[in-house]
């Protein structure tokens, strides 16, 4: 049960991070992301003091107002992720011969 709980804290500690450094980077306040999620003005003061760990329904709302998509919440690197998500981007626009020929390479 203490490994439960701990792992918990750690989830919580980790998602604040993440949704902190989104609101930030996207010049918002506590209140005005709260706001924007549809929730009372001081839900995100209280989410990043890890009072409660978020929804998944409200994880997809904070990546929307954050203009972005949920995976960049999850992802252990930031910085790695707006590479990785580029390189996809690539690739998805290669045809299927392309994609096999780049893979083979690789």
């Amino acid at each position: 049960m203490a490994k439960d709980n701990e792992k918990n804290r750690e989830i919580a500690r980790f998602l604040v991070e993440r949704i902190s450094s989104l609101r930030v980077r996207n010049n918002l306040s506590q209140r005005e992301l709260s706001l924007r999620i549809g929730k009372e003005s001081s839900y995100i003061n209280r989410l990043e003091q890890s009072k409660f760990i978020p929804s998944v329904d409200t994880l997809y709302d904070i990546a929307e107002a954050c203009n972005t998509d949920i995976e960049e919440i999850f992802y252990r690197d930031a910085e790695q992720y707006q590479t990785d998500r580029e390189l996809l981007k690539i690739f998805g626009n290669l045809s299927k011969e392309k994609k096999e020929l780049l893979i083979r390479f690789l």
